[in-house]
């Protein structure tokens, strides 16, 4: 019998106890994998295929609606039993650049139009200035595509780009790091994480390079040299089995910030499972060697109370914004997963940059405690209005004002100078557990622009044991895209959702959950129906529209496809868009493109 902990021929990892892939197999894969289905791959096929394939697959897959309340070390475990410890197919010879090497400007050179981490600007804006964006009204309206790159693998493209000087860094769902030409997608170089990469990567100058910094679904944190991909070090930011890094690093002063959340809600859907003892939070390490400065939680040190332990949850999902003007941090924070609830959920918390105290919290959904299974844990669900976006630090008229976006599907406008009073508050969604305002909203100075999720679905029945989908999704419900003004919050106009899902396509929503992004005078928000519109921030009509939802011919000569648009925003830059089209989570589309549209 073969038992293993990680993959650590592949991937070495540590061993912590021992887990049986075989067992692990049998119970959990083998009803489908041993059956006579003609779609579904049966045990003989898959001890032909590489082991950190059938992970990849685990982890951000096809199969990762059935793997996610599997452990990391089940997960590996079985992978490990499956394969062959072959590495999985490299990138061709003619996907690289003929010139790999990566460059940047020197302090006497002028730097290229850039977009670095989540948002260019500390505040978590996600604005780019007409200088930086190099894009007019009259431009985008002849965007076309100038090239197209394929996640070999991978359905879901959900890793926002990051632009430097030239240079295009992305993480996948796989957890290679690519390092691209960003004018023409060839490859520069690639590093292997040890998890899937949804974290945008954030650049901090190092001498005559930059350390790139993110983090993995598996709570493994990074530094890479920018110019040859080399690791600098790597940090386990949470020693929860559960951790996940979704939201993007930021950094102050030589310190980076890593919000922390993680799968428990999801795993909770066992009812052996001894739910629940993740607490969210923030690590602040060190730039230079990864070395932790202070770490704060958002929620005290579960107990056990019956079968139950609590509290827990209050993941932080998102970037934290920076006021270095008032030495804080601001995070939004997730529900609790099980009681005892705590006020410090579906909030928006001040930190202090130095020590990580917390400086003020403010709630806005009280006694939210949920998981993906409340009825087997016997917890009374909440809404599930957690704060999946950043929030948004303004300065309008003689104030600053925080702004924030919940699934509940309201926006809020806090005063940080009055510990997160709130100053106005407008509904523009129902709210529900993928309802209102998502992933992140936009703000040009005058108006805060928020696009509406609101996703419905169906139950689906079906005998077919190939086919994973226990729903699909509602093409007529969701979706919108709201102006708010930012000095009182009057809606200023709304764009309502388009209607374009084909007859029976499954995985089409208008939903729009996507982040926005905005530029001077036009609005990006993309759709889980696959388009990406751009939209005057004058009166919401819609000057460009693409469908990503199809087949590509990519540069890297690898298959591509994009599908549901969901998580990351378009990101704008020295007149060019890039965009990611795919995500298999939610009942989505899959695909695994990473787009590149041009003027020129």
């Amino acid at each position: 019998m073969i038992r293993v902990y990680f993959l650590a021929a592949i991937l070495g990892a540590t061993v912590f106890a021992a887990v049986s892939g075989e067992e692990v197999f049998k119970q959990r894969c083998a009803g489908c994998h041993e059956a006579n289905n003609p779609r579904i791959p049966r045990v003989e096929v898959l001890h032909r295929m590489p082991a950190a394939s059938i992970l990849r697959t685990l982890n951000w897959g096809v199969m990762g609606n059935v793997a996610y309340t599997m452990t990391i070390a089940e997960r590996e475990a079985v992978a490990s039993y499956l394969g062959t410890h072959d590495a999985p197919t490299a990138a061709p010879p003619a996907a690289f650049c003929a010139d790999r090497a990566v460059h940047f400007a020197n302090d006497s050179k002028k730097p290229q139009p850039e977009w670095n981490g989540w948002s260019p600007s500390a505040g978590n804006t996600r604005y780019q200035s007409a200088q930086e964006a190099g894009l007019t009204i009259d431009g985008v309206q002849r965007l076309k595509l100038k090239w197209a790159f394929a996640y070999d693998g991978d359905t879901t493209a959900f890793a926002q780009p990051t632009i430097l000087d030239g240079n295009l860094f992305t993480g996948s769902a796989s957890g290679v790091i690519h390092a691209l030409d960003a004018k023409t997608g060839c490859i520069r170089w690639t590093y292997d994480a040890r998890g899937p990469v949804r974290s945008s990567i954030l650049a901090v100058r190092r001498g005559n390079s930059y350390s790139l910094l993110f983090g993995d679904q598996i709570g493994w944190f990074y530094s890479l040299d920018a110019i040859t991909g080399k690791e600098l070090w790597k940090k386990k930011v949470d020693e929860h089995d559960a951790a996940r890094l979704t939201g993007s690093p930021v950094e102050y002063d030589g310190t980076v910030f890593v919000p922390v959340a993680s799968w428990e809600e999801n795993r909770a859907i066992s009812a052996d499972y001894p739910c629940c003892t993740f607490r969210g939070g923030v690590a602040a390490l060190r730039v230079r060697d990864g070395a932790l400065e202070w770490r704060t939680y958002t929620v005290d040190v579960p107990k056990q109370i019956g079968k139950l332990w609590g509290p827990s949850g209050a993941p932080v999902w998102s970037a934290p914004t920076i006021d270095a003007a008032r030495g804080l941090l601001y995070v939004t924070t997730g529900d609790n997963y099980s009681p005892p609830a705590t006020t410090t959920s579906d909030a928006v918390m001040a930190l202090d940059l130095k020590t990580g105290k917390i400086a003020w919290s403010r709630q806005f959904s009280m006694g939210d405690i949920f998981s993906g299974g409340c009825s087997a844990q016997g917890i009374e669900c909440g809404p599930d209005f957690d704060f999946g976006s950043s929030a948004i630090l303004v300065h309008s008229g003689n104030r600053d004002l925080l702004l924030a976006g919940q699934k509940s599907g309201v926006v809020y406008a806090l005063d940080p100078a009055r510990k997160g009073e709130v100053l106005w508050q407008i509904r523009i969604g129902k709210g529900s557990t993928n309802g209102g305002v998502q992933w992140g909203m936009a703000a040009d100075g005058q108006n805060v622009y928020a696009a509406v999720s609101d996703l419905a679905r169906a139950p689906v029945k079906s005998n077919d044991p190939a086919n994973l989908r226990t729903s699909n999704l509602d093409p007529n419900v969701g979706g919108g895209l709201f102006a708010i003004r930012i000095a009182d919050g009057i809606k200023m106009w709304n764009a309502e959702p388009e209607h374009t899902c084909p007859e029976n396509r499954a995985g089409c929503s208008p939903a729009q959950p996507a982040a926005v992004t905005a530029t001077p005078g036009i609005v990006f928000s993309g759709s889980v129906d696959g388009h990406m519109r751009g939209y005057s921030s004058e009166d919401g009509t819609i000057l460009w529209d693409f469908d990503t939802a199809r087949e590509y011919s990519t540069v890297n000569g690898v298959k591509g496809r994009g599908g549901s648009i969901d998580g990351p925003g378009a990101v704008v830059v020295g007149g060019m868009v890039y965009v990611n089209s795919g995500y298999s989570r939610q009942n989505g589309t899959p695909g695994n493109v990473l787009l590149a549209f041009g003027t020129d």
